[in-house]
């Protein structure tokens, strides 16, 4: 990208977007156009028409979408489903109307078959059946990679797609109702250390494997593809590692500084049993994440200690 190319970040209020603006702006790029979802429904394709025609971004990353976790991609799967097809279909046709030079769409890992040989690789996609409980969001997702690759085949648009594995960071969400099960687990473990509980309640068995990824490394991983990369087929974002869900909670539990016990709700879903991503093509392109998860946890508790309305 250009030093002085109009870069435009959708979805910059997200833990995702707000990341891509902070590499961003390390790098030293200013001409960066934004819009808060109040501001540009990404829902609405003539909003989304005028906006492009409007500004004229050279650069687009495609990061806005309606994200949550197991409950409430259960819960909400006609919204998941339709707020996500709408946003990847009118943002990456008006890219391609408004001839925008480069694209790149941000999917999921979830868009993966529930039983995907392990690690998994790009050729996964499509071999099998989704998990139930987050297939409208996964389904969306796929569709946004179609629409890339399709886009690219049709109209030689130079449109990419990323799928990132689970991630964590700043400006994540801690709602227990729609959070993921990092930020989730933080948050349980902070609270039951300032109300001296005895133990923490987790849901599951917490025997699933998930591998986690920081957003600043993602956003590392974004820039690097957006500089390096032209190929149709979408590129895993990840690690290479995973832990399993009972780790997880030992290693968030140190970081809190709780001692209670630990219980696992087996009623509740486990969802897939195992998401690790086979990332040795960004390997081979010269990039790898940096941030080891256990001081990637460490330093999220700290902002989130520091931020967060529940205080001793």
């Amino acid at each position: 990208m250009e030093e002085n190319a109009k870069i435009y970040v959708a979805g910059h209020r997200g833990m995702v977007g707000s990341a891509l603006l902070r590499a961003l702006k390390k790098r030293g790029f200013e001409n960066i156009v934004v819009r808060t979802s109040s501001e540009l429904d990404l829902r609405n394709q003539l909003a989304v028409s005028e906006f492009f025609q409007q500004e004229k971004p050279q650069y687009v990353f495609l990061a806005a979408a309606k994200v949550g976790g197991i409950h409430a991609n259960n819960t909400f799967r006609a919204d998941f489903i339709y707020d996500n097809l709408l946003i990847a279909a009118n943002t990456i046709h008006s890219a391609y109307s408004n001839k925008v030079k480069k694209l790149l769409f941000l999917g999921s890992s979830c868009i993966y078959p529930k039983l995907a040989e392990q690690p998994i690789k790009e050729s996964s996609l499509l071999t099998g059946s989704l998990e139930y409980t987050n297939e409208p969001y996964a389904i969306a997702k796929i569709a946004g990679v179609k629409l890339c690759q399709e886009y690219r085949n049709q109209y030689d648009c130079n449109f990419i797609s990323a799928m990132p594995t689970n991630l964590y960071g700043p400006n994540d969400n801690y709602d227990l109702n729609n959070s993921h099960v990092l930020p989730a687990l933080i948050r349980k473990f902070h609270e039951a250390k300032l109300e001296n509980k005895p133990q923490v309640e987790i849901w599951g068995s917490g025997s699933p494997r998930r591998e986690f990824l920081h957003v600043d490394d993602l956003a590392e991983g974004c820039m690097f593809l957006m500089d390096n990369y032209e190929g149709t087929e979408h590129i895993n974002l990840g690690s290479g590692t995973d832990v399993s869900i009972l780790e997880l909670a030992h290693m968030i539990k140190a970081a809190v500084g709780y001692h209670g016990d630990l219980v696992f709700d087996s009623s509740k879903p486990d969802g897939t049993p195992r998401k690790l991503m086979d990332v040795s093509k960004m390997k081979k392109m010269g990039w790898e994440y940096s941030i080891p998860l256990e001081n990637g946890i460490s330093s999220v508790y700290e902002l989130y200690s520091k931020n967060s309305s529940i205080q001793a």
